[in-house]
């Protein structure tokens, strides 16, 4: 569809309607809607960054040609001194376009360890609770193709099996709620001309410099690839392979918990049978994992560490009791219980 028809077809605020007539703006548009495809209200995360802001644009679009309701939701990690002025900037600079959003606030002491896991736990934690609150279940985050790629190095890093090297999905539920990610395969470059093309804007985190993140040294592992003219598109297929391999577990891991686990949701109980336990060892490791995010309820999983020590110990011995990710874990003969701690 060339921009003169959509915008035939849209109604739209006059200022974001002018921006569609820009080819390439189109274009990466009308890849966003192939990529998304609800008819629910939902959320934004908004960091002020050029995928978030591309993103709000882009999903703004969205919901006034589809008629859903949607609403933009910026965090303020107030990590950095100025991150609540930023903040502020971000929430009127998208106001100009007619997208009102509002600033969550992470409030309370702050780690001085894994900076930036503690900030993601907390980001989710805000994005769900507002959600809840306003009866939103489709929560809409600005990773693009970059991200999935440096995940996927982070991960091997880590020593990460198929199921950590393949994480970044397009959609996965935390919490009973859809986060989606209409801008995986989209290359950062695009976002980044977006969002300087419709807000001439975007914040620039000192910390995406910073090397003593892992994240930031593994960005600069990726430039220096395509610096020596290495192919990043096969890296991305790939992934794409592994997410193909990973689904095959996932399906014995589901058939796994509906043939060898019941959940009382009265009780809030899950009940663990014996051949839970014969299954082969990454089967185990996921459905055990599920079942402990089911009854802790947690959106992140126990770290991988853990979770083997304890599911050696149930195959080792008659009788055992643990607390672990929230959950009293408790063997008795060839049964294994787990209930809230």
């Amino acid at each position: 569809m060339s921009p003169k028809n959509l915008n035939a077809t849209i109604k739209i605020p006059k200022l974001l309607k002018k921006k569609l007539n820009n080819l390439r703006v189109n274009e990466i548009y009308n890849n966003f809607e192939k990529s998304l495809k609800i008819k629910e209200s939902f959320a934004v995360a908004v960091s002020g960054g050029p995928d978030s802001l591309a993103l709000a644009f882009l999903a703004k679009v969205y919901s006034e040609k589809n008629k859903i309701l949607s609403k933009f939701l910026i965090i303020d990690h107030r990590l950095r001194p100025e991150s609540t002025k930023e903040a502020k900037l971000v929430k009127n600079t998208l106001k100009k376009y007619s997208i009102n959003a509002e600033i969550l606030t992470w409030r309370g002491k702050k780690p001085r360890k894994n900076i930036q896991s503690y900030a993601r736990n907390k980001r989710y934690d805000l994005l769900i609770n507002k959600c809840r609150k306003l009866k939103i279940n489709n929560i809409l985050l600005g990773h693009h193709q970059d991200d999935l790629l440096e995940n996927f190095f982070i991960r091997i890093f880590r020593g990460s099996g198929l199921k950590g090297l393949v994480s970044l999905e397009t959609e996965n539920k935390v919490s009973n709620l859809n986060f989606l990610r209409p801008l995986l395969y989209q290359k950062k470059e695009d976002l980044v001309f977006v969002s300087n093309k419709i807000f001439d804007f975007y914040v620039k985190d000192p910390s995406n410099e910073d090397e003593k993140f892992l994240r930031i040294k593994i960005r600069k592992l990726i430039k220096d690839f395509e610096k020596s003219d290495i192919d990043k598109s096969k890296f991305i297929s790939t992934i794409k392979n592994l997410k193909s391999s990973n689904n095959v577990v996932d399906f014995y891991t589901n058939k796994n918990l509906d043939k060898n686990c019941f959940f009382s949701k009265k009780e809030n109980k899950i009940i663990l049978s014996n051949s839970f336990f014969q299954q082969p060892h990454e089967v185990i490791f996921r459905s055990f994992s599920d079942s402990l995010k089911i009854i802790g309820k947690r959106y992140y999983s126990v770290r991988g560490k853990k979770l083997d020590k304890v599911i050696n110990k149930i195959k080792n011995h008659t009788f055992f009791k643990e607390t672990l990710g929230g959950c009293i874990i408790k063997k008795v003969n060839q049964t294994v219980i787990i209930t809230k701690e």
